[in-house]
């Protein structure tokens, strides 16, 4: 079979598993099997696949038939022009987490700041904000050992370990260091509502990282609770929230003795960040 061929066979095979992206999943997962770009594939499709190839690129075909998310497949996801490693430890950086960091740095820019990421995952919120922010050194912290592998994994990638090292730690045993910025994509889904997620994230996605607890705002409260006591003056607490959350996370904020000064909506107008200063 010739690279055509063996694309037309898996894109028939993931479109009758239902997966919306099928060919362009085909041609992925081939890049893979092969090791070169999608780019190379589409422009040598007569190249002959040796079975060995072949039987790899079946089985990848395989998990994704399963609707086993294409980021772990691949062992990869990229974020703000970045690759970041990823794994079935930690969460899939989404699109809109990019909304936080365009924000961060239109802030911060040249500035000198100290910046603690809870809730690290991969480490990507916090490794591309210090790959903007030359100056600025920072720390995150997970819950999960396999994350903060993963995380540090990255930072060693786009060298950045001088001024960012991550600890295995959780929200209760985060030091007494006083932080400028304090970044938090924390999980923000209600319990109830986890059924109703698409196989690829209920399935896959590492549940601590998605599960809000009872109304969602779990996490979120203590994220803020904590970030009180561990801010400078005037330092910046920046949230990723879930749809519909905005008006209980403000009275939260409020209720804590923080002042809101931006809100960031997603590309489908829900509001998706919330900038708060601590007074």
């Amino acid at each position: 079979m010739n690279a055509f061929e063996i694309i037309k066979f898996g894109s028939n095979l993931l479109k009758e598993k239902n997966i919306p992206s099928f060919i362009l999943d085909s041609e992925i997962l081939l890049a893979k099997t092969l090791n070169k770009t999608r780019e190379y594939i589409l422009i040598n499709l007569d190249q002959k696949i040796n079975t060995k190839n072949i039987l790899a690129y079946k089985e990848y075909l395989k998990r994704r038939s399963n609707n086993e998310p294409l980021a772990y497949i691949l062992g990869e996801k990229e974020f703000w022009s970045k690759k970041f490693y990823v794994n079935k430890g930690t969460l899939i950086p989404r699109p809109e987490t990019e909304l936080l960091i365009d924000k961060i740095l239109k802030i911060y820019q040249e500035k000198k700041i100290s910046i603690l990421d809870i809730g690290t995952g991969s480490g990507c919120i916090i490794i591309s904000l210090l790959s903007g922010l030359k100056n600025s050194n920072g720390i995150g912290v997970d819950i999960s050992k396999n994350a903060i592998l993963t995380a540090k994994k990255n930072a060693l990638k786009y060298k950045l370990s001088t001024r960012l090292k991550f600890f295995n730690k959780s929200l209760n045993s985060i030091f007494s260091k006083k932080f400028d910025l304090i970044v938090s994509n924390p999980p923000y889904i209600d319990s109830k509502d986890i059924k109703n997620l698409s196989d690829d994230i209920k399935r896959y996605e590492p549940r601590i990282a998605l599960d809000g607890g009872n109304d969602g705002l779990d996490l979120i409260r203590k994220v803020i609770y904590k970030s009180k006591h561990i801010l400078k003056i005037n330092g910046m607490l920046a949230l990723e929230i879930g749809n519909e959350q905005i008006k209980k996370v403000s009275k939260i904020l409020i209720d804590n003795n923080f002042r809101i000064k931006h809100v960031i909506k997603d590309y489908k107008t829900n509001v998706r960040c919330v900038f708060a200063d601590y007074n």
